[in-house]
């Protein structure tokens, strides 16, 4: 019996952990480390986030990626440059190596119920029994492929989680789905790369970041207007930043509105120029149906505007984002996934992440109807580290405190 289990290694994981091990509380903690970022992301891909909102999170805050990337002699700014997919996952990397060296490479298959908590069996065979765990699961477990497109063929379609190099697209003809980061940016990347790319989406307009002014003072009415956060300028973006707990209290119907169009599809200001003029768009459109023509895939296509037209490539390429579901986290039992309380199906969390299963917890996106859009990025993982810890150590603190002898009543020490 070991008292937590982290399962995910990406910015979540990697922090809840460290944090984790600076109260002394005892965990073994599974994933590949970074794995969404390094295998499921568009190779030469740049985060949306900005520089000081990209950190992972040890409890003393001794290696930023501000720190990190002076160390390592690469160019850095807080807001004015965009971070480098590389850059992010070697820090992600340097971050596992001195604060949770211990990480395990294996995959947990299964969990279920047991006695005092939970029985995990990992992919080498190895079982045993935790008594809390934690899923740190990311994003791709969630990944969104509508339903005409999944019926095809693989050769012919893919979800943009599916791929990582760009080599494998060029000379082709790729018809990228979606109106969101993800899309943007393949598609961008690929014409870059020698594909011949081209742009479906239901937006009738494309939505990107502003590019920040470099050396601009902002009036004192501006920075109170407009404040900058975590999630970007604004007076919304900045309490769904830092007030997660609050955000918790709000009205349910209220949080998985805020949820669901706070942040709506977007591109970074540095992917606009590689895709405005340079790719066809084809907005304001939406796939009614899809057929194999020999070694290519037609797509039927009706705009808002009632027309119609046929689009013959060589592969679909699915920006089509991501949707929590309880039900895709396959490795739970049946029997917990039905007694887990969702909303939407996903989690409904209490204020310490934990499911109406005792001792199951859940952080990053699966949290984010519960603690707002935060948690639909690596700038949540800080808050939700240093919360959990404190609420686990508390835990921890109180068993210890409480030792049951046989024959006689609890005592405390």
């Amino acid at each position: 019996m070991i008292d937590t289990a982290i399962i995910g290694a990406g910015p979540y994981g990697l922090s809840v952990a460290a944090h984790f091990r600076s109260r002394g509380i005892p965990f073994r903690i599974f994933g590949r480390p970074m794995d969404s970022w390094l295998k499921h992301m568009p190779k030469g891909m740049q985060l949306k986030s900005d520089g000081f909102a990209s950190n992972i999170c040890d409890a003393d805050g001794a290696l930023t990626l501000k720190r990190f990337c002076a160390d390592r002699g690469i160019t850095y700014s807080d807001t004015a440059m965009p971070v480098a997919l590389d850059t992010f996952t070697s820090y992600g990397l340097a971050f596992r190596d001195r604060f949770v060296s211990d990480l395990e490479e294996k995959m947990v298959v299964s969990i279920e119920r047991a006695a005092d908590g939970f029985r995990l069996r990992l992919d080498d065979g190895e079982e045993f029994d935790a008594r809390r765990v934690v899923l740190a699961v990311g994003i791709t477990h969630f990944a969104c492929l509508p339903d005409d497109l999944a019926k095809l063929p693989p050769q012919f379609v893919s979800h943009s989680s599916d791929q990582h190099e760009l080599e494998p697209f060029r000379g082709k003809k790729v018809a990228v789905i979606g109106g969101g980061s993800s899309a943007l940016d393949w598609a961008g990347l690929l014409a870059d790369n020698g594909t011949e790319v081209m742009l479906v989406a239901r937006q009738t307009a494309l939505k990107f970041h502003g590019k920040p002014v470099v050396g601009q003072v902002r009036s004192t009415w501006d920075r109170i207007r407009r404040p900058q956060s975590g999630l970007g300028p604004g007076l919304r973006s900045r309490f769904y930043a830092t007030s997660p707990l609050t955000f918790h209290h709000l009205p349910q119907k209220l949080r998985l509105d805020v949820v669901r169009t706070h942040l709506g599809p977007s591109g970074g200001w540095f992917i606009k120029d590689k895709v405005v003029g340079r790719v066809p768009c084809f907005l304001g459109n939406s796939i009614e149906r899809t057929e194999v023509q020999g070694n290519r895939v037609r797509l039927y296509l009706q705009g808002v505007d009632g027309s119609h037209r046929q689009l013959d490539v060589d592969h679909i390429l699915a920006g089509t984002g991501y949707k929590v579901n309880l039900n895709r986290l396959t490795f739970l039992s049946d029997d917990i996934r039905t007694k887990v309380k969702t909303v939407e199906n996903t989690p409904i969390l209490s204020t310490s992440f934990e499911s109406s299963v005792p001792g199951l917890h859940f952080v990053g996106v699966s949290a984010a109807n519960s603690f707002g859009p935060v948690m639909r990025f690596a700038y949540g993982a800080g808050f939700t580290a240093r919360h959990l810890s404190k609420c686990m150590a508390s835990t921890l603190s109180k068993s210890r405190a409480s030792v049951q002898v046989p024959g006689a009543v609890t005592i405390s020490r």
